[in-house]
């Protein structure tokens, strides 16, 4: 994959946002604003099935990522890979639970909340980046 440098490693280990963008069925995309984690070269995500990105990737495995912090970006083009083993998905979101709301209370959201929920994880295949990161 083009881009994947130190730089862009350590920027995307940082608990940003990143949207989602996936292509709806008459073409145009439809953008969500989604917790991520690098791993190794996939971006992992997850999601609770039967949303509308889950659909889409379904059809069209085609995906755009952007991360922004003020005027730092990164831009990844990918293919993702729906992962329906609810044990993985499982363990998917409450390491992303933890990632973005620490040890204690991650662990709690996904205990109280996720743990409840049908979820469906997306990896993506990182195939190009482009980064400003100053």
């Amino acid at each position: 994959m083009d881009g994947l440098t130190d730089k862009v490693r350590q920027f995307l280990q940082e608990p940003r946002f990143a949207v989602l963008a996936t292509i709806n069925r008459d073409g145009t995309p439809q953008q969500t604003p989604m917790w991520f984690q690098l791993r190794g070269n996939q971006i992992v995500m997850n999601t609770s099935v039967g949303r509308l990105k889950e659909k889409n990737i379904q059809r069209d495995p085609r995906v755009s990522i952007c991360v922004v912090d003020g005027y730092h970006y990164v831009t990844i083009k990918g293919t993702a890979e729906l992962v329906y083993d609810p044990r993985r998905a499982q363990e998917d979101i409450r390491a992303l639970s933890i990632r973005y709301h620490g040890p204690e209370q991650g662990e709690k959201r996904w205990r109280e909340y996720f743990s409840k929920l049908q979820r469906v994880s997306i990896y993506v295949n990182i195939e190009h980046v482009t980064a400003s990161l100053g």
